[in-house]
């Protein structure tokens, strides 16, 4: 049986992070980045790319996975629900584009994009009662390394 490791020294990642709704994307990416910290990753070992909103996600994702120097990819974002059908658009590409990534692509990529109704739920889900989605994708990267190199 195979049983991923929470061991991060040595690993290079990289997080791509929305700036759109930043007050929320902020707290997601301290919680990724100080999660990796704690389980080894040096801080120089973080690659961190700010593109404008979520759309924008999936392609520096996969520049970064492709670039061989990150071991994994995190990708954070909020999108919040509006009065148009826009959340729908972004929310869905998004989504779309991260796991075409994800299955495609040569190291493991981390879905942490908040898509809520409110921003008082994406505030809880990055810091509040609902944990935070950016030190659980942190962890996530970590786990799906350690079992890639194990089917290696």
């Amino acid at each position: 049986m195979m049983q991923a490791q929470l061991q991060g020294q040595g690993k290079k990642i990289g997080i791509v992070v929305a700036q759109f709704n930043d007050l929320v994307t902020d707290r997601l990416l301290n919680g990724a980045t100080n999660t990796l910290n704690q389980f080894g990753v040096a801080p120089a070992d973080i690659e961190i790319i700010k593109v404008p909103g979520a759309f924008e996600i999936p392609r520096m994702a996969r520049i970064l996975g492709e670039s061989k120097q990150v071991d994994g990819v995190i990708a954070l974002g909020a999108v919040v629900r509006g009065e148009t059908p826009h959340f729908d658009y972004v929310c869905d590409a998004t989504a779309r584009g991260i796991a075409e990534v994800s299955l495609n692509g040569p190291v493991p990529v981390m879905f942490g994009v908040l898509t809520t109704d409110t921003m008082a739920q994406a505030l809880n889900r990055a810091g509040g009662k609902g944990g935070n989605k950016g030190s659980d994708c942190a962890t996530g990267v970590l786990q799906m390394i350690s079992l890639q190199a194990q089917m290696a």
